[in-house]
């Protein structure tokens, strides 16, 4: 195939991969818009706070993960550039072998936690609440426990950039949960039975993704004449990568941990619902910057000669990914600020008012990485991720200490506020120092490209202000009133303000009005 056509064919698969992100992040945040209010009033607050508790829990078996996807892309661009196959194949085999292992431990230790939950939430929970939270606890167990040979083919897809499988797979699976979900808590069905249906679902979307491997992109495994010098090369490059995952699992999931055994499960369910919004905002940004993973371990190992032109070519990408992740995350940000507390009474009713104040206290302090976060992938493809590792415990001791004290305290709240310092201290500050010294990303340009940006925000912030004197938000009309114009000057203002030509040359229309004025 000539060079032009298989550059034009990434090129699709990255335009198609991100159009398909942004699809699937928007059908995601509708779903859950629409199936976690329904969800909340079949189950009950306890029962909604339990199922969260007990998935939070298992859920940390994904420290297990060890940051072996990332290993596995770092080492096949490697060898695609050399244009092996038995390499690859031997890489595949070693993969697998890897995780089967690992599928296997965190089987173990997810019964090992299921037979013991009262060690864990000690006087949290009731009785009755312990049987119930015992059978989630193991149907989540093999959940987990199968998905870590599973993720084998999602990461092989993945960096052979056949992103549009992998998005269409994923909206496939999206769609299909609140349809068979919705049914089941109607005919009084509760957690257990929707666990039981959660690990069906994954079963298929495995399945399919394993269907691709073998007769599509035609993936060969080689358990035989594996190079045990990439083993140790592996490990060497995965666990500073392992430790930012045993990071990531402490702070997504510590907090629901901690009040399930200090506040009991009602804390829970209120501090999940406010961890929900700002799972949708996080959805937002890691879609897009996700597609570029292999493009920027493609750019390192391209220009691996050329230290100059690698360096300009990252740099570029991550400022125009922080800046399209900027015009989105803004919008949505400064909208919870000004429709937060009616929203949420709109959404899940009364009783989770102080779930507000948990996603501005996750959100807000989360959005400095979040624009960045581009730069995760550069630090591995450079392998300078140790640091990040580092300042990532001590981030998770700070939290883990905080919310320990402060939980008690302030009940979900006081668990935000521990989580919001930590990452304050972390991405807004140690790692931008970081990224300047030691990774050649010029953070000072991408900062001057924000704050340049945010003059937009001002004349949006002005409307915010006198909007509530012509819209109740607490009324329907008044809310969707409000949101609406508070988003169109939103719009408005950025574009005169705060985009340049490129990002205006992704709003269809703008390109239409181009070529028509060019014609």
């Amino acid at each position: 195939m000539p060079n032009k056509l298989i550059n034009k064919t990434k090129i699709n698969q990255l335009k198609f991969g991100a159009v398909l992100s942004y699809l699937q992040m928007g059908l995601n945040i509708v779903i859950g818009l629409i199936y976690t209010p329904y969800m909340i009033r079949m189950l009950g607050q306890n029962e909604y706070g339990l199922y969260n508790s007990v998935s939070s829990s298992i859920m940390m078996l994904h420290i297990l993960n060890l940051g072996f996807n990332a290993g596995y892309i770092r080492y096949f661009a490697r060898y695609k550039t050399s244009g092996n196959k038995d390499d690859i194949s031997k890489l595949n085999g070693l993969f697998m072998i890897i995780f089967l292992l690992i599928g296997s431990f965190s089987f173990i230790l997810g019964l090992l936690f299921s037979f013991n939950l009262n060690y864990v939430f000690k006087n949290g929970l009731s009785d009755s609440e312990y049987e119930t939270a015992k059978i989630l606890a193991i149907l989540t167990t093999l959940n987990i426990s199968i998905s870590f040979p599973a993720s084998v083919f999602q990461t092989i897809i993945s960096a052979h950039e056949k992103f549009i499988v992998l998005k269409l797979i994923g909206m496939v699976r999206s769609v299909l949960t609140p349809l068979i979900m919705i049914p089941i808590l109607y005919f009084g069905y509760k957690s257990i039975t929707m666990v039981f249906v959660t690990l069906l679902l994954a079963l298929v979307a495995d399945i399919s993704y394993f269907l691709y491997c073998k007769y599509i992109l035609k993936i060969h495994f080689h358990f035989h004449g594996l190079d045990k010098n990439i083993i140790s090369g592996l490990f060497a490059y995965t666990f500073f990568i392992a430790l930012n995952s045993i990071v990531d699992q402490i702070n997504l999931n510590i907090d629901k941990l901690l009040l399930g055994r200090f506040k009991g499960t009602i804390a829970v369910a209120v501090y999940s619902v406010g961890f929900q919004m700002y799972m949708f905002y996080q959805i937002m940004s890691s879609s897009i910057s996700s597609v570029f993973t292999p493009r920027v371990h493609n750019i390192m190992n391209q220009f691996k000669d050329d230290k100059e032109k690698c360096f300009s070519e990252l740099n570029s990408i991550f400022v125009k990914i922080g800046r399209i992740q900027f015009l989105i995350l803004a919008l949505v940000a400064s909208g919870v600020v000004i429709f937060g507390k009616a929203f949420l009474g709109f959404w899940v009713g009364n009783g989770y008012e102080d779930s507000y104040y948990v996603a501005l206290l996750l959100i807000i302090p989360a959005s400095i990485a979040l624009i960045q976060n581009l730069g995760i992938e550069i630090q591995r493809a450079e392998n300078r991720h140790q640091f990040r590792s580092c300042a990532y415990i001590i981030m998770a001791l700070i939290n883990l200490i905080m919310s320990i004290y402060l939980c008690q305290i302030y009940g979900a709240i006081g668990s935000a506020i521990g989580t919001a310092v930590s990452l304050i201290l972390a991405n807004g500050l140690i790692m931008n120092i970081y990224y300047q010294l030691k990774c050649g990303i010029d953070v000072i340009v991408f900062w001057k490209n924000i704050i340049l940006m945010s003059f937009g925000l001002i004349f949006p912030i002005v409307i915010s202000y006198l909007l509530p004197n012509y819209f109740n938000y607490y009324s329907k009309t008044g809310f969707v009133g409000g949101v609406f114009i508070y988003t169109l000057v939103y719009c408005i203002s950025m574009w005169f303000v705060s985009m340049n030509q490129y990002e205006k040359s992704l709003i269809p229309v703008f390109k239409r009005i181009c070529k028509t004025r060019e014609g």
